[in-house]
């Protein structure tokens, strides 16, 4: 049924790939593989801002993965969403690291979150959509994960677009803030701020350090390290996940001797 509803749809409102434009169809093979079919790995940019966490891709931005990426962001490709989560949820599996079971705790994805301007002009809000369909990917494959929308910008913010990287720094620095009462919701889980894209790391930059701003409240059950009725100042971000990053950042990942990886007796 869903399939002939998607052909009659097709008629009316003709549809093309968001990656490539190959008609009558929302993602294509080929860019469906370029988008999920190669390995998350950590990515870093150069130069790497202070306080960076570690950061895992799913892919490359270029070519078929960029165009994807626009056409949900800027074009509306609201369907898009599925997919682009897929690819996120992969590289959250890879910064999280292998699941211990049931008495691991839920991931909490942190998305990083766009101006009110921005989601006035676009109709929604990007990043959060593809959180929450990376959430239930992950969910749907047995691993605990709820999207916890704490962050908020506390500022006016320009548009990044023609920033170059002391420029995103400086139009970013101190500009988000956790919510009041986010604070507590962040002890549920293991943290992982997410992005779609990761270009100079200066948004998850702030984002981490927005992060380790607040106190964390004690909560019976909840181990922190200290003593009853004391707070932690600032939760330890260190780690994200992003659909995409610069090319580049790939290859400085590959030439990195912390990314070396033992296999088969070669390094």
């Amino acid at each position: 049924m869903r399939g002939w509803w998607r052909e009659i749809a097709g008629l009316v409102l003709p549809v093309a790939c968001g990656g490539c434009g190959r008609p009558r169809t929302e993602l294509c093979p080929v860019c469906a593989e370029a988008l999920a079919g190669a390995s998350p790995r950590r990515v870093r940019p150069a130069p790497e801002p202070a306080g960076l966490p570690v950061v895992h891709a799913a892919a490359p931005y270029a070519d078929a993965v960029r165009e994807l990426l626009l056409a949900h962001k800027e074009r509306g490709a609201l369907p898009l969403a599925g997919p682009l989560g897929g690819a996120l949820a992969g590289a959250v599996e890879a910064t999280a690291g292998p699941w211990a079971g049931p008495e691991d705790r839920p991931l909490l994805l942190v998305p990083v979150p766009s101006s009110r301007r921005s989601v006035r002009a676009r109709g929604h809000d990007p990043t959060r959509r593809i959180a929450l369909a990376a959430a239930a990917r992950l969910r749907r494959a047995g691993r605990p994960a709820r999207v916890v929308p704490v962050l908020r910008q506390r500022r006016h913010v320009a548009d990044q677009a023609g920033l170059g990287a002391r420029g995103r720094l400086a139009n970013l620095s101190g500009a988000l803030e956790v919510v009041p009462g986010g604070a507590r919701l962040l002890t549920a889980g293991r943290v992982i701020v997410v992005d779609d894209l990761m270009t100079t790391g200066a948004s998850l930059a702030e984002a981490a350090r927005a992060l380790g701003a607040v106190h964390q409240p004690f909560i019976p059950g909840i181990p922190h390290g200290l003593p009853a009725g004391s707070a932690q100042h600032g939760f330890e971000q260190r780690v994200a996940a992003v659909i995409a990053s610069s090319p580049a950042s790939f290859e400085i990942n590959r030439n990195s001797p912390e990314t070396w990886i033992v296999a088969g007796g070669e390094r």
